[in-house]
């Protein structure tokens, strides 16, 4: 194989073009891939950080979620204590008022009955009034009558 000045020729322009592309070309792609490797690693940590607090939100929701339901179970049971705190004071409320209204038609039997007997021992009076005239037959005076009523209702 010959050497000649075109083989030189090439060679030498195939280094200066060797030379210009790592002094001048091959800074601009490095430089460029680098970035572009920034970027991607960022992105990749990126998308680590959002897994990682998909996963902590997701516990975060889940916390939540049973804190509402011990929330709403305590809600719940408060609502029951109230409910039946009710009902019992309404029972009792009922108990008083039954006894009250008890008492009270009690009382009114009992003043009836008061009222029946001392009605009872004037009737008694006025026919043993009535029974005694026939019996004097003569006629009592309607003051002596009185008081011989009240005598007798008295004794009764």
């Amino acid at each position: 194989m010959e050497f000649n000045a075109t083989l030189i020729g090439e060679m030498i322009s195939f280094a200066i073009l060797i030379w210009f592309c790592v002094h001048f070309v091959w800074p601009h792609l490095s430089k460029a891939i680098e970035e572009r490797q920034l970027k991607i690693a960022e992105g990749l940590n990126a998308a680590e950080r959002a897994h990682a607090e998909l996963k902590d939100a997701d516990t975060k929701v889940a916390a939540e979620i049973k804190q509402a339901r011990q929330q709403a179970t305590e809600i719940i049971d408060r609502a029951q204590q109230q409910a039946n705190q009710i009902l019992d004071k309404a029972r009792a409320d009922a108990v008083v008022e039954i006894n009250r209204l008890k008492a009270a038609a009690q009382d009114d039997i009992a003043s009836m009955a008061q009222r029946a007997r001392e009605d009872l021992r004037e009737r008694v009076g006025a026919l043993a009034v009535q029974g005694a005239s026939k019996i004097v037959q003569r006629e009592i005076d309607p003051a002596t009558h009185k008081a011989l009523l009240d005598q007798l209702a008295t004794e009764i």
